[in-house]
């Protein structure tokens, strides 16, 4: 990896093409463990873990949940732990973190101990998906950023398709022993992107373009109903990312082989969704592409709501699968596109778009546990409540782009 330091004096930060393709490949490795698995693993297993009696229903919904506040804490401290250390090591002990969560979940000793450790597997992926891309990024060849972008993201998906094909059958030898087969799988993905990372990197707090001087990103509507938007999605895919698998196996009684294969279903949508919303940005704006988003997520959240039977809730799980992945390449082109005159205050507004994310995805994960667990099980109401929340964000968002093209004309 020596071509890495080497090549920053000469090509702008670029790594040579080998190195770059190497520091991808961890990139993904390490979205696949810290999101595909250890966050989306859990979807298929909550129906296993409720009828092997480890806890009941509305416990093991809050331990979904616990994923999600950890995934907040890991936005928020990620960068602060890299600044105190070195980046690579960081990445590395993440990794390391997820795989030890999935062990740890194996032996459920207490609630609190299976809470611990799924805080600190959603902590590890938090972490992750603040500091993988922006460590290779900056080493990959402008003209290949986009690719290389779409695959690092691809990685959320492949661990979602992988977690609802695998875990059936690691199933077939009891729990435990699933999650220690999900163990295993992250540490040879931690093995395979242990060398990967780039042996010197950018500052991830270190602005790209440092002739900026303002320290804060001007006052702008448009950027802040993105946060609020961003926000609002982030809330209204927690029916599906936490409910989705339970729904069809014990709400409709499908079983849990059948739920697993919507929830491959939801990982495939997962996969193609970066690709397919960068195609979209290109054709029409990222503005443009992110309205086009939303709408489509509404009718996909709406239609386990409206009962509109298995062959709908087929295009439910892909559609909104797609966007689960998709979204976030069409946000942070957006927030690109709003701060295109002040390139320096891009990444931290990156940042704070990320935590209003995870913040509100942990919130509404605790709060339709809530209303799971004290409404009598009834799931198309938390599939109502993510669509509301889709409805306000794309409300707002028409709101503003009408004020806007009103103050212009």
């Amino acid at each position: 990896m020596n071509t890495i330091a080497t090549s920053r004096g000469t090509s702008g930060s670029h790594a040579q093409p080998a190195d770059a393709r190497w520091a991808t490949v961890a990139a993904f490795c390490a979205s696949l463990v810290g999101i595909g698995l250890a966050r989306f693993a859990y979807t298929p297993l909550l129906p296993a873990i409720i009828g092997a009696h480890w806890f009941d229903a509305s416990m093991a919904a809050y331990l979904g949940a616990a994923n999600l506040a950890g995934y907040l804490a890991g936005a928020l401290l990620g960068r602060p732990i890299a600044a105190r250390s070195n980046v690579v090591v960081t990445l590395r002990a993440m990794m390391v973190l997820a795989t030890l969560a999935f062990v740890a979940c194996a032996f459920p000793v207490t609630f609190s101990w299976f809470f611990v450790w799924r805080f600190l597997s959603g902590l590890a992926g938090g972490a992750l998906m603040v500091l993988a891309a922006p460590t290779v990024l900056p080493h990959v060849p402008p003209s290949r950023r986009g690719l290389a972008s779409g695959v690092i993201f691809m990685g959320v998906g492949v661990g979602i398709a992988a977690s609802g094909t695998l875990v059936p059958l690691l199933l077939q030898n009891g729990l435990r022993a699933a999650w220690i087969g999900l163990g295993v799988l992250s540490l040879v993905l931690t093995a395979i992107a242990w060398k990967g990372w780039p042996t010197q990197t950018a500052s991830p707090a270190a602005p790209v373009h440092p002739h900026t001087h303002a320290r804060h990103a001007p006052r702008s509507t448009s950027l802040y109903a993105l946060y609020a938007e961003y926000a609002l999605n982030a809330a209204g895919w927690v029916p599906h990312m936490i409910f989705l698998v339970d729904f069809v196996a014990r709400g409709l009684g499908r079983g849990l082989q059948v739920g697993a294969e919507y929830w491959v279903l939801f990982g495939i949508g997962a996969t193609v969704g970066p690709v397919f919303a960068g195609v979209l940005a290109d054709r029409v704006g990222f503005g443009r592409a992110l309205r086009i988003a939303f709408a489509l997520q509404i009718g996909g959240v709406a239609i386990p709501a409206l009962g509109l039977g298995m062959a709908w809730l087929m295009v439910s799980s892909i559609v909104v699968g797609a966007f689960v992945t998709g979204t976030v390449p069409l946000v942070l082109g957006r927030v690109h596109e709003l701060l295109a005159h002040h390139p320096a205050q891009q990444d931290p507004a990156w940042r704070t778009a990320t935590v209003a994310f995870a913040l509100f995805q942990a919130v509404a994960a605790y709060g339709l546990s809530f209303v799971f667990s004290h409404g009598s099980g009834d799931y198309r109401l938390l599939f109502a409540i993510g669509t509301a929340a889709m409805v306000l964000a794309l409300s707002i968002d028409l709101i503003v782009a009408v004020s806007n093209r009103n103050r212009t004309a």
